[in-house]
C-alpha cells in the first residue's frame, strides 16, 4: 500500500527535503581533487546536524558513512573512506538523505572531479536528463511505469545501460517504503499516482553493461565490466497539479 501523505505531513517532508538538498549544494562546493571520501562524509554529517536532523543512512544496517560515495566505476553504496582520494578525472555518485521531525529525504547528485572525459560528462548529463524525464511523468493520474519507461527510453537513446537490480524507492517515516520503482517499464502500467504520494526516483545509468556485481565488503556496487555509472535521485511529491521536488537545491 502506497501512502499517501497530508497537508502537515508534506510540510514535514519539505523540511526534511531542504536538509538533503543542503548536503548536495555543500558537495557540489567541495568535490574536488586531492579531498577524500572521508572527508566529505564528515562534511556531510555535520551539514545534517546543523538542522537538527539525523543522518538517513548512518548505521542503516550496519553502513559507516552518511553518504554512500561511489567513485567511478561504483554504482551505488560506496563506502566512505580516509584512503579514497579524488582526482581529477574521476567522477563521484554522493547518495545521502537526512531525517527530521520523524519523516525522511532522500537524494543523489554525481560530480565530476576537475576535468573529466567526454565520455563521462555525457553519462552524467544523460542519467541527469532522465531523472527530469521520469518527474516529467509524475502527476495524478499517470501510471508509475509511465516515469520508469521514460528513464529507459531516454537512456536507452543514448545507449547507455539501465542498472536493473536497484531501484528508487517511496519514501516518508521510513526511507523505503512503497512503492518500489525501476528505472525501466511499461508506459500505462503501475499504480496510480494521487496527490500526496512521495517517491525518492533514481536512476542509474552506465557507460557499459547494466549488469552489476557486489563488492566483498558487503556494500559497494560496482559495474561488471568496469565501466563507469552515474546516479541522480530527487524525493518527488505528487501534488494536486503535478510534482514537487523536495530536495532540489539548484
Amino acid at each position: 500500500m502506497i501512502e499517501v501523505k497530508n497537508k502537515q505531513e508534506l510540510e514535514r517532508m519539505r523540511a526534511a527535503g531542504k536538509v538533503t538538498a543542503a548536503v548536495l549544494k555543500q558537495m557540489t562546493e567541495l568535490v574536488k581533487p586531492g579531498i577524500s571520501t572521508w572527508e566529505l562524509d564528515k562534511a556531510a554529517e555535520k551539514t545534517i546536524r546543523s538542522f537538527g536532523a539525523t543522518p538517513l543512512f548512518l548505521g542503516y544496517y550496519g553502513f559507516p558513512g552518511s553518504i554512500c560515495a561511489s567513485v567511478n566505476e561504483e554504482v551505488v553504496h560506496g563506502i566512505p573512506k580516509k584512503d579514497r582520494i579524488l582526482k581529477s578525472g574521476d567522477i563521484i555518485s554522493i547518495d545521502t538523505g537526512a531525517r527530521l521531525d520523524g519523516f525522511c529525504s532522500d537524494a543523489a547528485i554525481t560530480l565530476g572531479v576537475g576535468k573529466v572525459s567526454e565520455e563521462a560528462q555525457k553519462l552524467m548529463d544523460v542519467t541527469k536528463k532522465s531523472l527530469y524525464k521520469a518527474i516529467g511523468q509524475i502527476k495524478p493520474g499517470r501510471r508509475l511505469g509511465d516515469a520508469q519507461h521514460a528513464v529507459e527510453t531516454f537512456a536507452m537513446q543514448h545507449n547507455m545501460g539501465v542498472v536493473r537490480d536497484y531501484c528508487g524507492h517511496g519514501i516518508g517515516r521510513n526511507m523505503h517504503e512503497e512503492p518500489s520503482i525501476p528505472n525501466f517499464g511499461k508506459p500505462g502500467t503501475g499504480p496510480i499516482l494521487e496527490a500526496g504520494m512521495t517517491l525518492a526516483i533514481e536512476p542509474m545509468l552506465t557507460a557499459g553493461t547494466y549488469k552489476v556485481r557486489e563488492l566483498d565488503d558487503g556494500w559497494t556496487v560496482v559495474t561488471l565490466d568496469g565501466s563507469y555509472a552515474a546516479h541522480f535521485e530527487h524525493t518527488v511529491a505528487v501534488t494536486a497539479n503535478g510534482s514537487e521536488i523536495l530536495t532540489a537545491f539548484e
